[in-house]
């Protein structure tokens, strides 16, 4: 790590005005590090408010952003990350520099922009998933410069949603990230060196710190995006609970988006029209130059709520907006049964079924919440007949049936293994058949009682896991039906479990789990859905 130059720094700050070529600078971090910079100005002398873009992907990714902030007075500010494109230092391990402690790149690039003379006082921060990941983590304890953010798809918790979502590595997410960005060296030993929830990943982890957040934000997310959840969690904590300038001035915009387009359903023409209160050049104009522009007034909850693409009569594929959110749901329990259907009442007998889980075979991924693989509502009949995941479907809707909110299983299960996995996944049976993917989820056993202190199973003792599957919005039309498939793997989305109690990466060993879901009136398992009441579905705007 080299000292940056300080006659260096001063040359290259100094204004060149009209240049419409950006400015290279080194940042200076407190260790001495040196950040690469670049810096756009307007034509015009004076101080100006600015945008600003901390990357791992190479700072001249702003360029574009910078031709249409130019011409509007907003100097445009774009970095590489530490040991990136051209900054120093290492990248291992990756976002931990911008974390809470020593050394905060982000905070330091914010006490730099504070120090030079175009700059008005006012900056607001831009990018999608990495660079939404740097915006959350710069937010909680920014100078009071920080007035406005936009994270499109970025995670709110790194160990929840992006690197153990429910205590399981998203194998090929995490892997096939880091292979693709040159960054596999170094930084996969250490996120796999810290499995559980530790000092390490609360460091990460922006939602515990909303209170201390300055800046307002637009969140903008999809129902099939791989940080869905961060996306919603990051609006309702600084929603709620972030400090004077943030709380009660978020947005949150929720589509029938993934990251990265999908094939198997085509949402009508709307899906792709955000509504006004995603517009980042209208928020910054509002909160960075005090523009009268019905920004305040903005409802500050746009969702969309999908349906069958094919059913012309179908009451979703709307967009609706809200004061909060999740809206006014009533907690359905939907209870598994031995016959393998799917009722509101539970079972009023003694039951069970099980099934062997070998990880040396695990239920292959097809679509959900995907990076590098397909993604997106899949058909799922292709799996559905294997002997290790049971199905349970309801009957057929007499009519149409909203989801809308936050959903979890309790399952309650018994294994002869020490640890292994649980996954549960939810869909609309179309009346063709096809058993399309609304969304899942994966509980590792030995986290069920917490993510910090891992407690191994003992065989023939029954345990009660809660199965997070994030959130949705979705209506079902009528002559559809509802299908919870529960298996114990999903991969490569998620590293098999070895079920030995250890991880795959420490040893070569692998065992069969047996694994049992109880059914019986005392050990319900069930998926608890918010259904929302029928009175409450107004909506916003129309599919065409």
């Amino acid at each position: 790590m080299r000292p940056v130059s300080l006659l260096l720094l001063v040359i290259l700050c100094s204004p060149l005005w009209g240049d419409p070529a950006p400015r290279k600078v080194m940042v200076p971090m407190i260790d001495g590090v040196g950040l690469a910079t670049d810096i756009y100005l307007p034509a015009e002398q004076g101080k100006f408010p600015a945008v600003l873009m901390i990357t791992p992907y190479g700072r001249a990714g702003a360029k574009a952003l910078a031709g249409k902030l130019l011409e509007k007075g907003f100097a445009v500010v774009s970095q590489d990350m530490r040991g990136r494109g051209d900054s120093e230092g290492s990248n291992v391990v990756i976002f931990q520099s911008n974390a809470w402690g020593k050394p905060h790149d982000g905070k330091t690039t914010l006490k730099w922009l504070d120090e030079q003379p175009w700059f008005n006082g006012r900056v607001a921060t831009w990018g999608g998933s990495a660079v939404g990941i740097t915006q959350n983590l710069l937010a909680p304890g920014a100078s009071d410069s920080l007035h406005a953010q936009f994270v499109e798809v970025g995670s709110s918790n790194l160990y929840a949603q992006c690197f153990y979502q429910g205590g399981a590595f998203r194998k090929s997410m995490i892997e096939g990230w880091l292979k693709a960005t040159g960054m596999e060296k170094g930084n996969l030993d250490v996120f796999r060196s810290h499995p559980t929830y530790d000092d390490f990943w609360d460091g990460m982890n922006p939602e515990k710190y909303a209170e201390r957040t300055v800046a307002p934000g637009i969140f903008i997310g999809g129902w099939y995006d791989i940080f869905c959840q961060g996306t919603i969690n990051s609006f309702q904590e600084i929603q709620t609970r972030g400090g004077p300038r943030a709380k009660g001035n978020c947005r949150l915009i929720m589509g029938p988006w993934a990251h990265g387009p999908f094939d198997e359903l085509k949402y009508p023409k709307n899906a792709s029209e955000r509504p006004p209160a995603a517009d980042f050049f209208r928020f910054i104009d509002h909160h960075l130059k005090d523009a009268s522009n019905g920004v305040d007034k903005d409802w500050p909850v746009h969702y969309y709520v999908m349906g069958d693409p094919g059913d012309a009569d179908s009451l979703g594929n709307v967009w609706r907006h809200a004061d909060s959110w999740p809206p006014a749901c009533k907690a359905t329990s939907f209870y598994f049964h031995a016959d393998h259907s799917l009722q509101t009442s539970p079972p009023s007998t003694e039951a069970s079924l099980s099934y062997r889980y070998d990880p040396a075979q695990p239920v292959p991924t097809i679509g959900g919440q995907n990076l590098i693989l397909p993604k997106g509502p899949m058909d799922q009949r292709r799996i559905e007949n294997r002997d290790d995941v049971l199905l349970f479907t309801g009957a057929e809707l007499s009519e149409p049936l909203e989801i809308t909110g936050r959903i979890k299983a309790t399952l309650y299960v018994i294994s002869d293994s020490p640890d292994t996995d649980f996954t549960v996944k939810l869909c609309d049976v179309y009346p063709d058949g096809r058993s399309m993917l609304i969304t899942d989820g994966i509980l590792r056993a030995r986290y069920r009682e917490s993510f910090t202190t891992p407690t191994m199973m003992q065989p023939g003792q029954v345990y009660t896991l809660e199965v997070d599957l994030w959130s949705t919005s979705i209506i079902l039309s009528k002559g559809h039906r509802l299908r919870v498939a529960v298996s114990s793997s999903n991969a490569p989305r998620f590293d098999p479990n070895p079920n030995t109690g250890k991880m795959s990466w420490e040893e070569s060993e692998r065992r069969i789990a047996n694994n049992t879901i109880r059914l019986s009136p005392g050990q319900a398992s069930c998926i608890v859905l918010p259904i929302l009441p029928t009175s409450s579905k107004t909506t916003a705007k129309r599919g065409s």
